[in-house]
C-alpha cells in the first residue's frame, strides 16, 4: 500500500492528508517525510498536505453546523465529554482553540464545535490553516534538516 501513495506523490499526500482530518483516523505526516527525503519540492509538499488537511477540517465544520447527534456520535465517533471538552477549549480561548486543529483527539471535535456554535467561516478557515501549516512545516523541517522531536 505504501508503494501506491508514494507512486503519486502529491495527489496522494492529498487524499491521506484530506482524510486524516476527517471520518478516517489516519497519519499523513509520513507520507510527507516519505515524498520529502525521496525529493518533492517542499513548499509543494507542505501546501499540499495542509490544503487537504485544512479541508478536511470543513467537513467537520459543515458537519456541526449542520449535522445530526447520530451522525455526530456514531459516525464520527465524537463523544459528548470530545464535545464538552472542545467547548471548554473555546470558552477559555475564544477562536485562538482553532490554532490547536491538528492536535489529535481534540482537534476534530474543535472544528465539529466550531461548526456548531456557528463560528465565522473565514476566521474558522485562517485560523484552522495557520495551525496545520504550521505542523506540516515543523515535519518537514525536522525531517530536512535529520531532527526528531526526541
Amino acid at each position: 500500500m505504501p508503494e501506491i501513495l508514494t507512486q503519486h506523490g502529491l495527489l496522494s499526500l492529498f487524499l491521506l492528508s484530506l482524510c486524516a482530518s476527517t471520518l478516517i483516523p489516519l497519519g499523513s505526516e509520513w507520507l510527507l517525510v516519505t515524498l520529502l527525503l525521496g525529493g518533492s519540492d517542499p513548499l509543494s509538499a507542505v501546501g499540499v498536505a495542509s490544503l487537504g488537511n485544512s479541508l478536511g477540517a470543513v467537513t467537520s465544520y459543515l458537519i456541526g453546523l449542520g449535522g445530526s447527534r447520530w451522525l455526530i456520535e456514531k459516525l464520527l465517533r465524537i463523544g459528548l465529554q470530545q464535545q464538552q471538552r472542545a467547548q471548554n477549549w473555546f470558552a477559555h480561548y475564544g477562536s485562538w482553540a482553532l490554532l490547536f486543529s491538528w492536535l489529535p483527539i481534540v482537534g476534530d471535535p474543535l472544528c465539529l464545535v466550531a461548526g456548531m456554535l456557528r463560528h465565522r467561516f473565514g476566521n474558522f478557515i485562517l485560523l484552522v490553516a495557520i495551525g496545520k501549516t504550521a505542523r506540516y512545516t515543523l515535519v518537514a523541517t525536522l525531517a530536512l534538516t535529520g531532527q526528531t522531536l526526541l
